[in-house]
């Protein structure tokens, strides 16, 4: 067959299965004799369209004993508008001036053998002799197809006259397949790819929020395909789907009303529906004997934009993209021009005719030529929603440009046509791939794959006024437009249940800044549950899969959703603990000072003289800076302020504690002085004691000018011990500088200690070693306890412990070793008496 075409060895094998399955399925051969089906509408011309339309939603069946013809298939619907456009272009006088368009228009009946069966005809032609040979004649063949509808269909025909280079619009099959060249070499379509539509709907359900959803779809190349295609779209969008199924009108009733059942116990609320009309029609009719919970419907654009679909009320709300609406001049004045003759003449139009007015001859209603198609309330005579019918309209003007491009040429600002000159659809198909023009405002062109630009109206179900529902035209999708500007509303939607919010449709709810989210096992991403972040982390975003931590000077607020500075803290004069301990070191430094005043304004008296008071006012003058050297520990740490606090800290302790071990030694001296022929006291005297005092004290000064000239103490801000706060504090800079200057002043009050025991039981009635022994005692056991007190107390405390010490080893100092005689001096004025002192302890 049509074997004086070149045809590559692999396309020829895709027509031998096309053949092999159209004659399981019709028994129908390329010429058979006998009488063929001939066309729904033909009109003869200088270069013949075909035309395929499901008239009809289908078919009769029978069956094939292969003895003869099968019945033909009765069908009817868009070929109107096709011969419209041709009779439209054939009076223009500027395309094709001076050429006729013919066509042959024949009906599908929507499946797939009256398809091939269709396309056999159209490729082969209508000559009525059978040539048993292999050579046929292609003096009949169309130049080009246009349909069909369904994409199954489309597919069908396009196997078959694919390999053949002959061009095939189509009107109304969106599969993204068809875009597919490898397989489909010469379809092109008017309508967009289902792609676009894919990812618009995706688009659509990421805008407003649905992150759970349900599908169904119908089994066929147009809802596989397409919801395959959102699906994956839907996935990149992050939305998760509860349940996906699939059912064909031809499938039992059982498996519909598995599928709403299915809806009926689900938890989505927004549905997607890649169905076509009659798939949808089924599945709403079955949902309407037990009607689900309310559902928000999202539609595809075969049944969102099918007026016939209103009818079911409980979709009001129901929103989707569909073909844009147009307007085509004269066509409905055309379509309304019926008069009697022409439907006689047509088998087609008469059963439309019948139909419509509800009279037959058979009946008791006969037509009788009277009926008045003007009053008709039927979709024929509904041109308010001219989408699809557009798309028809398009797709002849596409040819039409294609065949201008073939035969005519401009010359002298005139075109000239040739009508005599033999074009082959390959020809068209070259020009078909160029055109680019405007028809009504309404722009045509195809891209490499065949598909034009992809533009849709947004449709909302809405109940107007009477309380129908109405297609109202909300917003509009342009995939032409940038990335993110797509999209646009234009006027309210109406949402289920007539509700103005956009209703809710999520397996779990967002998760508020300041948790994450933790999916929950065995189930979609979109179902999980929201924790608190930890400690020291916050998610400062909705729906956050993981916390961050905040940077070390930070700490989260207590909703966890930001970080705010931390507090710094350090022990201040505005805190209540540095206000009393400041307190108690300027009262020790009084106390030191007024008991140097007694001691100087009784300085002839015997107590005093009798008590070193060179030593003691030493003593005292050293226990001024040990109170007042506390307070360089509080305020907040500078470097010179960690520098002074630990070196005075250290110096004026030694100094104490050198003139305690000089007073100490002075009483050992003493008493051995008493003893006859001992001249010790002239190997200790005042020189000796003043350089007992600065020898130890100079140590203690060259410890520390080594510790600050190798690691001295500088501020620090201490991040470890509370995870909330920074501490402002002083490091030591060498731990072995601190715990030498330490070590040295245990070591002083240690040995203190021990001259002092030893000298307490000396016969005096006023031995001072016994006092020296007891304030050692305080000392020791004050900086003993500090060492664990100082390691485990945190932040701020730790200056607090010591400072705690400090004052309270002074104030053990000063109140054991001069309250004692401040008492007698003041208080008991007979005992200060050199006679008193001289006693010897009875006892």
């Amino acid at each position: 067959m049509l074997n004086d075409l070149e045809v590559p060895q692999q396309r020829l094998l895709s027509v031998f299965f096309s053949i092999l399955s159209y004659s399981l399925a019709s028994s129908v051969q390329c010429k058979l004799q006998g009488t063929l089906r001939p066309p729904a509408f033909s009109a003869d011309g200088d270069y013949i369209i075909g035309g395929v339309f499901s008239m009809h939603l289908y078919m009769h069946t029978v069956k094939h004993n292969y003895t003869a013809l099968p019945e033909p298939l009765k069908c009817l619907r868009f070929s109107r508008a096709m011969i419209f456009a041709i009779e439209e272009i054939n009076n223009s006088p500027e395309l094709l001036p001076g050429i006729t368009l013919g066509y042959q228009i024949y009906d599908s009946c929507a499946s797939v053998p009256g398809t091939i069966k269709v396309a056999f005809q159209l490729t082969n032609g209508l000559d009525v002799v059978f040539h048993p040979s292999d050579n046929c004649s292609q003096s009949g063949m169309v130049l080009a197809i246009i349909g069909d509808s369904g994409s199954t269909l489309s597919i069908s025909i396009s196997r078959l006259v694919g390999p053949f280079n002959i061009p095939q619009v189509s009107y109304y099959s969106t599969c993204e397949c068809l875009s597919d060249k490898q397989q489909y070499p010469s379809f092109f379509r008017t309508i967009p790819s289902d792609r676009f539509q894919a990812d618009a709907l995706a688009k659509l359900v990421k805008h407003f929020g649905w992150t759970w959803i349900g599908a169904v779809r119908s089994d066929s190349d147009y809802g596989n395909n397409g919801m395959a295609s959102f699906l994956d779209a839907a996935r990149k969008e992050g939305i998760c789907v509860e349940y996906s199924e699939s059912f064909y009108r031809a499938h039992p009733r059982s498996r519909v009303r598995r599928v709403a059942d299915v809806i009926r116990r689900s938890t989505a609320v927004v549905i997607v529906a890649f169905l076509a009309t009659g798939e949808m029609k089924l599945l709403l009719e079955e949902l309407e004997k037990e009607p689900s919970p309310p559902r928000q419907w999202i539609g595809s654009e075969t049944w969102v934009t099918d007026p016939q679909m209103l009818r079911f009320s409980f979709c009001a709300g129901a929103i989707g993209f569909g073909i844009q609406q147009s307007v085509i001049p004269g066509l409905r004045e055309f379509l309304l021009d019926l008069p009697p003759s022409k439907v006689a003449a047509s088998t087609l139009l008469t059963e439309f005719w019948e139909d419509s007015f509800n009279c037959a001859a058979s009946d008791k209603s006969v037509c009788d030529g009277s009926e008045d198609l003007q009053k008709l309330q039927s979709p024929y005579t509904d041109t308010s929603q001219l989408r699809v019918t557009n798309m028809v309209y398009k797709a002849v003007y596409a040819l039409a440009h294609a065949i201008h491009s073939a035969v005519c040429q401009e010359t002298n600002f005139t075109t000239q046509c040739e009508k005599l000159t033999k074009l082959e659809s390959k020809q068209i198909l070259t020009h078909l791939k160029k055109v680019n023009f405007s028809q009504n405002g309404y722009d045509v062109s195809f891209d490499a794959n065949g598909d034009p630009v992809a533009t849709y109206e947004l449709v909302n179900w809405q109940k107007s006024e009477t309380g129908n529902l109405e297609m109202v035209t909300v917003g509009h999708y342009d995939a032409s437009l940038p990335v993110g500007q797509e999209f646009r509303l234009s006027s309210n939607i109406t949402w289920m249940e007539g509700r103005t919010r956009v209703p809710v449709s999520v397996c779990s709810d967002s998760c508020l800044p300041g948790t994450r989210k933790v999916l929950q096992k065995g189930k979609p991403s979109c179902c999980y549950d929201c924790l608190p972040c930890p400690e020291g982390e916050i998610s400062n975003q909705t729906d956050s899969n993981d916390c961050f931590p905040c940077p070390s000077e930070f700490w989260p607020n207590s909703e966890r959703n930001t970080c705010l500075l931390k507090p710094v803290e350090f022990l201040s004069y505005n805190d209540i603990l540095g206000i009393i301990l400041a307190a108690f070191s300027v009262g020790g430094a009084c106390l030191a000072i007024i008991t140097a005043a007694v001691f100087f304004s009784h300085r002839a008296s015997p107590i005093v003289r009798a008590n070193n008071s060179e030593l003691s006012f030493l003593l005292l003058f050293s226990l001024t800076l040990c109170f007042l050297c506390s307070l360089t520990f509080i305020g907040a740490p500078s470097d010179w302020s960690c520098m002074l606090r630990h070196t005075a800290f250290g110096i004026t302790f030694v100094l104490c504690i050198s003139c305690v071990l000089g007073k100490t030694i002075v009483v050992l001296m003493a008493f051995k002085a008493t003893l006859p022929g001992s001249n010790v006291m002239k190997w200790f005297g005042p020189p000796q004691q003043r350089m007992t005092v600065v020898s130890f004290t100079f140590i203690q000064v060259l410890i520390c000018t080594i510790w600050l000239v190798l690691s001295p103490p500088f501020p620090m801000k201490n991040l470890n011990t509370y995870k909330e706060k920074i501490i402002l504090e002083c490091a030591l800079g060498s731990a072995i500088g601190f715990w030498a200057v330490l070590g040295y002043i245990g070591l002083l009050a240690a040995f203190c200690f021990i001259l002092a025991v030893l000298a307490r039981k000396l016969p005096d009635n006023f031995n001072e070693a016994k006092l020296i022994t007891f304030s050692m005692l305080i000392f020791c056991a004050v900086w003993i306890t500090f060492i664990p007190a100082y390691v485990s107390s945190p932040g701020k405390l730790t200056v607090a412990v010591e400072i705690f010490a400090m004052l309270a080893s002074s104030f053990g100092l000063i109140l054991c070793i001069f309250a004692p005689k401040c008492f007698i001096i003041l208080f008991q004025p007979e005992k200060n008496t050199k006679k008193n002192l001289m006693n010897k302890n009875e006892s």
